[in-house]
Protein backbone atom coordinates (compact mmCIF):
# COMPACT_ATOMS: atom_id res chain seq x y z
CA UNK A 1 0.00 0.00 0.00
CA UNK A 2 3.15 2.19 1.07
CA UNK A 3 4.12 2.03 -2.60
CA UNK A 4 0.78 2.79 -4.27
CA UNK A 5 0.48 6.08 -2.02
CA UNK A 6 3.98 7.44 -2.90
CA UNK A 7 4.35 6.42 -6.20
CA UNK A 8 2.41 7.31 -9.45
CA UNK A 9 -1.13 7.99 -7.52
CA UNK A 10 0.30 11.50 -6.02
CA UNK A 11 -0.73 14.46 -7.36
CA UNK A 12 1.38 17.56 -7.04
CA UNK A 13 0.16 21.13 -7.21
CA UNK A 14 1.91 24.91 -6.60
CA UNK A 15 2.28 26.53 -2.97
CA UNK A 16 3.48 30.05 -2.22
CA UNK A 17 7.71 28.96 -1.96
CA UNK A 18 8.44 31.02 1.47
CA UNK A 19 12.32 31.34 2.98
CA UNK A 20 13.25 32.00 6.94
CA UNK A 21 14.22 34.80 7.90
CA UNK A 22 18.60 35.38 7.89
CA UNK A 23 18.32 36.02 11.49
CA UNK A 24 15.54 34.48 14.26
CA UNK A 25 16.22 35.56 17.72
CA UNK A 26 14.84 33.79 20.87
CA UNK A 27 13.54 34.66 24.49
CA UNK A 28 11.85 34.07 27.41
CA UNK A 29 8.52 35.22 28.51
CA UNK A 30 9.95 37.03 31.02
CA UNK A 31 12.12 38.79 29.08
CA UNK A 32 9.80 39.96 26.21
CA UNK A 33 7.83 41.63 29.88
CA UNK A 34 10.47 43.40 31.00
CA UNK A 35 11.13 44.50 27.41
CA UNK A 36 7.56 45.82 26.84
CA UNK A 37 7.78 47.65 30.37
CA UNK A 38 11.02 49.44 29.30
CA UNK A 39 9.64 50.59 26.00
CA UNK A 40 6.71 52.23 28.12
CA UNK A 41 9.04 53.43 30.42
CA UNK A 42 11.25 54.75 28.22
CA UNK A 43 8.61 57.69 27.14
CA UNK A 44 6.87 60.24 29.30
CA UNK A 45 5.56 62.56 26.91
CA UNK A 46 5.38 62.43 23.05
CA UNK A 47 5.01 64.48 20.18
CA UNK A 48 3.75 62.75 16.46
CA UNK A 49 4.03 64.87 13.77
CA UNK A 50 1.39 62.57 11.53
CA UNK A 51 -0.89 62.35 8.41
CA UNK A 52 -4.35 60.43 9.57
CA UNK A 53 -7.14 59.13 7.45
CA UNK A 54 -9.82 57.44 8.03
CA UNK A 55 -12.20 54.63 6.50
CA UNK A 56 -15.75 53.55 7.57
CA UNK A 57 -18.36 50.68 6.43
CA UNK A 58 -17.15 47.04 5.36
CA UNK A 59 -19.05 44.07 4.25
CA UNK A 60 -22.02 44.45 6.65
CA UNK A 61 -22.78 48.12 4.86
CA UNK A 62 -21.01 46.93 1.74
CA UNK A 63 -19.34 50.05 0.90
CA UNK A 64 -16.07 51.25 2.54
CA UNK A 65 -15.59 55.33 2.92
CA UNK A 66 -12.10 57.21 3.07
CA UNK A 67 -11.24 60.63 4.03
CA UNK A 68 -9.09 62.29 2.66
CA UNK A 69 -5.06 62.73 4.61
CA UNK A 70 -4.91 65.38 7.20
CA UNK A 71 -1.65 67.03 8.96
CA UNK A 72 -1.76 67.47 12.36
CA UNK A 73 -0.43 66.56 15.67
CA UNK A 74 -0.52 63.51 18.62
CA UNK A 75 0.66 65.08 21.60
CA UNK A 76 0.48 62.46 24.62
CA UNK A 77 1.55 63.17 28.03
CA UNK A 78 1.27 59.92 30.69
CA UNK A 79 -0.57 58.86 32.56
CA UNK A 80 -4.06 59.12 29.98
CA UNK A 81 -3.73 62.66 28.46
CA UNK A 82 -3.77 63.27 25.15
CA UNK A 83 -4.30 65.78 22.30
CA UNK A 84 -4.99 65.09 18.42
CA UNK A 85 -5.18 68.39 16.45
CA UNK A 86 -5.72 67.90 12.26
CA UNK A 87 -5.32 70.99 9.63
CA UNK A 88 -7.89 71.12 6.98
CA UNK A 89 -5.66 70.25 3.80
CA UNK A 90 -4.13 72.85 1.60
CA UNK A 91 -5.96 76.03 3.73
CA UNK A 92 -4.09 75.04 6.84
CA UNK A 93 -6.51 75.90 8.95
CA UNK A 94 -7.62 74.14 12.07
CA UNK A 95 -10.04 71.38 11.04
CA UNK A 96 -10.15 69.61 14.62
CA UNK A 97 -8.83 69.95 18.27
CA UNK A 98 -9.43 67.71 20.81
CA UNK A 99 -8.37 66.93 24.04
CA UNK A 100 -8.69 64.12 26.87
CA UNK A 101 -7.97 63.51 30.74
CA UNK A 102 -8.45 59.93 30.37
CA UNK A 103 -12.10 60.19 31.77
CA UNK A 104 -13.73 62.49 29.26
CA UNK A 105 -12.96 64.16 26.13
CA UNK A 106 -13.73 68.01 24.27
CA UNK A 107 -13.45 68.18 20.44
CA UNK A 108 -13.89 71.27 19.00
CA UNK A 109 -14.94 71.64 14.95
CA UNK A 110 -13.45 75.30 13.92
CA UNK A 111 -15.30 75.01 10.05
CA UNK A 112 -18.37 73.40 11.37
CA UNK A 113 -18.68 76.08 14.81
CA UNK A 114 -19.48 73.07 17.10
CA UNK A 115 -17.85 71.50 19.62
CA UNK A 116 -18.30 67.42 20.82
CA UNK A 117 -18.13 66.43 24.60
CA UNK A 118 -19.04 62.87 26.20
CA UNK A 119 -16.70 59.98 28.62
CA UNK A 120 -13.24 58.39 26.87
CA UNK A 121 -15.97 55.00 27.23
CA UNK A 122 -18.67 54.75 24.53
CA UNK A 123 -22.08 54.98 26.91
CA UNK A 124 -23.95 54.61 23.71
CA UNK A 125 -24.39 50.99 21.75
CA UNK A 126 -26.06 52.88 18.64
CA UNK A 127 -22.80 55.00 18.25
CA UNK A 128 -21.07 53.74 15.50
CA UNK A 129 -18.23 54.68 12.67
CA UNK A 130 -16.37 57.53 14.09
CA UNK A 131 -18.52 58.63 16.29
CA UNK A 132 -17.68 55.05 18.53
CA UNK A 133 -13.92 56.43 18.06
CA UNK A 134 -13.05 57.68 21.69
CA UNK A 135 -9.33 59.00 22.48
CA UNK A 136 -8.24 55.47 24.76
CA UNK A 137 -8.45 53.74 21.44
CA UNK A 138 -5.76 55.83 20.31
CA UNK A 139 -3.77 56.08 23.56
CA UNK A 140 -4.06 52.06 24.01
CA UNK A 141 -3.06 51.60 20.51
CA UNK A 142 -0.15 53.98 20.52
CA UNK A 143 1.58 52.84 24.14
CA UNK A 144 1.45 49.49 24.65
CA UNK A 145 2.10 48.56 27.73
CA UNK A 146 2.50 45.15 29.92
CA UNK A 147 1.34 43.33 32.41
CA UNK A 148 -1.64 45.09 34.87
CA UNK A 149 -1.69 43.88 38.56
CA UNK A 150 -3.97 40.45 38.46
CA UNK A 151 -3.63 39.51 35.20
CA UNK A 152 -2.06 36.56 34.21
CA UNK A 153 0.15 35.99 31.05
CA UNK A 154 0.84 33.06 29.00
CA UNK A 155 2.66 32.95 25.46
CA UNK A 156 2.76 30.71 22.03
CA UNK A 157 4.65 30.56 19.21
CA UNK A 158 3.25 31.65 15.33
CA UNK A 159 4.50 32.87 11.98
CA UNK A 160 3.62 34.94 9.49
CA UNK A 161 4.55 35.40 5.83
CA UNK A 162 5.84 38.77 4.74
CA UNK A 163 7.37 39.82 1.29
CA UNK A 164 10.64 41.43 1.38
CA UNK A 165 10.11 45.07 0.70
CA UNK A 166 13.35 45.06 -1.14
CA UNK A 167 12.74 42.12 -3.22
CA UNK A 168 9.68 41.25 -5.11
CA UNK A 169 7.98 37.63 -4.90
CA UNK A 170 10.44 37.15 -1.83
CA UNK A 171 8.21 35.68 0.74
CA UNK A 172 9.31 35.19 4.26
CA UNK A 173 8.40 32.63 6.82
CA UNK A 174 9.01 35.33 10.18
CA UNK A 175 8.55 33.51 13.08
CA UNK A 176 7.37 35.47 15.64
CA UNK A 177 5.90 34.78 19.92
CA UNK A 178 2.03 35.86 20.85
CA UNK A 179 2.01 37.25 23.97
CA UNK A 180 -1.94 36.52 25.48
CA UNK A 181 -2.99 38.39 28.43
CA UNK A 182 -5.95 37.22 30.67
CA UNK A 183 -7.73 38.60 34.01
CA UNK A 184 -7.36 37.09 37.17
CA UNK A 185 -9.41 33.75 36.76
CA UNK A 186 -12.88 32.91 38.63
CA UNK A 187 -12.97 29.55 39.57
CA UNK A 188 -11.52 27.93 36.45
CA UNK A 189 -12.76 30.73 33.97
CA UNK A 190 -10.35 33.50 32.54
CA UNK A 191 -11.14 35.86 30.14
CA UNK A 192 -8.88 37.13 27.20
CA UNK A 193 -8.00 40.91 27.23
CA UNK A 194 -5.11 41.42 24.59
CA UNK A 195 -2.67 39.48 22.66
CA UNK A 196 0.35 41.51 21.15
CA UNK A 197 1.94 39.54 18.47
CA UNK A 198 6.27 40.02 18.48
CA UNK A 199 8.38 39.43 15.78
CA UNK A 200 11.22 37.74 16.41
CA UNK A 201 13.28 39.15 13.66
CA UNK A 202 13.54 41.95 15.95
CA UNK A 203 11.67 41.43 19.21
CA UNK A 204 9.49 44.16 18.14
CA UNK A 205 5.28 44.08 18.67
CA UNK A 206 3.74 43.88 15.08
CA UNK A 207 0.26 43.61 15.90
CA UNK A 208 -1.96 44.52 18.94
CA UNK A 209 -5.52 42.80 19.73
CA UNK A 210 -7.79 44.38 22.22
CA UNK A 211 -10.67 42.42 23.51
CA UNK A 212 -14.02 43.68 25.03
CA UNK A 213 -15.82 43.00 27.51
CA UNK A 214 -17.88 40.06 25.40
CA UNK A 215 -14.42 38.21 24.69
CA UNK A 216 -14.78 39.76 20.97
CA UNK A 217 -12.33 41.74 18.90
CA UNK A 218 -13.00 46.06 19.56
CA UNK A 219 -9.63 47.02 18.49
CA UNK A 220 -6.86 45.72 16.13
CA UNK A 221 -3.45 47.83 15.69
CA UNK A 222 -1.01 47.05 13.34
CA UNK A 223 2.48 48.49 13.63
CA UNK A 224 5.53 48.87 10.85
CA UNK A 225 8.53 51.14 9.70
CA UNK A 226 9.81 51.34 13.04
CA UNK A 227 12.42 54.16 13.47
CA UNK A 228 14.81 55.26 15.93
CA UNK A 229 14.27 59.02 17.63
CA UNK A 230 16.83 59.50 19.93
CA UNK A 231 16.79 56.62 22.90
CA UNK A 232 13.00 55.74 21.40
CA UNK A 233 11.88 53.12 18.62
CA UNK A 234 8.87 53.60 17.34
CA UNK A 235 6.72 52.49 14.79
CA UNK A 236 6.34 55.49 12.17
CA UNK A 237 2.67 53.66 10.46
CA UNK A 238 0.04 52.86 13.16
CA UNK A 239 -2.97 51.27 11.22
CA UNK A 240 -5.94 51.18 13.85
CA UNK A 241 -9.53 48.67 12.85
CA UNK A 242 -12.34 48.68 15.02
CA UNK A 243 -14.07 45.46 13.18
CA UNK A 244 -17.15 45.72 15.36
CA UNK A 245 -17.84 49.67 14.17
CA UNK A 246 -16.49 48.91 10.47
CA UNK A 247 -14.05 51.86 11.25
CA UNK A 248 -10.20 52.35 9.97
CA UNK A 249 -7.39 54.61 11.22
CA UNK A 250 -4.17 55.03 10.05
CA UNK A 251 -1.72 57.36 11.09
CA UNK A 252 1.43 57.80 9.60
CA UNK A 253 3.99 59.41 11.31
CA UNK A 254 6.53 62.30 9.67
CA UNK A 255 8.13 63.33 12.72
CA UNK A 256 8.03 62.88 15.98
CA UNK A 257 10.08 64.63 19.40
CA UNK A 258 10.17 62.31 23.28
CA UNK A 259 10.17 63.67 26.91
CA UNK A 260 10.31 66.89 25.94
CA UNK A 261 8.83 69.45 27.88
CA UNK A 262 5.16 70.65 27.04
CA UNK A 263 3.03 73.57 27.62
CA UNK A 264 1.51 73.56 30.79
CA UNK A 265 -2.05 74.59 28.93
CA UNK A 266 -1.59 71.43 26.36
CA UNK A 267 -4.56 69.48 27.53
CA UNK A 268 -6.66 72.44 28.20
CA UNK A 269 -9.23 73.79 25.58
CA UNK A 270 -10.29 76.60 27.75
CA UNK A 271 -14.35 77.13 27.48
CA UNK A 272 -16.32 76.38 24.07
CA UNK A 273 -17.19 79.40 22.17
CA UNK A 274 -20.71 80.16 23.18
CA UNK A 275 -21.93 80.64 19.37
CA UNK A 276 -20.80 76.82 19.03
CA UNK A 277 -23.20 74.07 19.14
CA UNK A 278 -22.50 71.49 21.20
CA UNK A 279 -23.14 67.42 21.06
CA UNK A 280 -23.07 65.52 24.24
CA UNK A 281 -22.07 61.98 23.20
CA UNK A 282 -23.41 60.67 26.85
CA UNK A 283 -26.89 62.28 26.32
CA UNK A 284 -28.68 60.22 23.36
CA UNK A 285 -31.23 62.74 22.83
CA UNK A 286 -27.90 65.15 22.57
CA UNK A 287 -26.11 62.48 20.33
CA UNK A 288 -28.91 61.77 18.30
CA UNK A 289 -29.23 65.25 17.00
CA UNK A 290 -25.55 65.62 15.44
CA UNK A 291 -25.35 68.92 15.22
CA UNK A 292 -21.87 68.11 13.98
CA UNK A 293 -20.59 65.61 11.32
CA UNK A 294 -17.79 63.58 12.72
CA UNK A 295 -17.17 62.64 9.84
CA UNK A 296 -14.24 65.00 7.58
CA UNK A 297 -14.41 64.91 4.06
CA UNK A 298 -14.50 61.65 2.50
CA UNK A 299 -14.39 60.38 -1.26
CA UNK A 300 -16.44 56.69 -1.87
CA UNK A 301 -14.13 53.60 -3.14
Amino acid sequence: MTPALTGCLVHTRAVLKTRLPDVVYNSTLDQLLRQVDDRNAAIQNMTLYMRMSTSTGGSLQGVVKESISFNGWIIIGKPEQINVILKVPVMGSQALDMVSDGKTFKMLIPPKDCAIVGSDVVTNSSQKGLYSLRPAVILDSLLIHGMDSGQVVSMTQDSRVIENPKKKKDFIEEPGYNMEFFSQPEGQVAHALRVIQISRVDLLPFRQDIYDADGKVATQAFYSNYQKFGDVVFPTKIVIQRPLDELGLTITITKATFNQPLPDDQFNLGPIPESYSVQNMDDPASAATAPCVAHGPQSPR
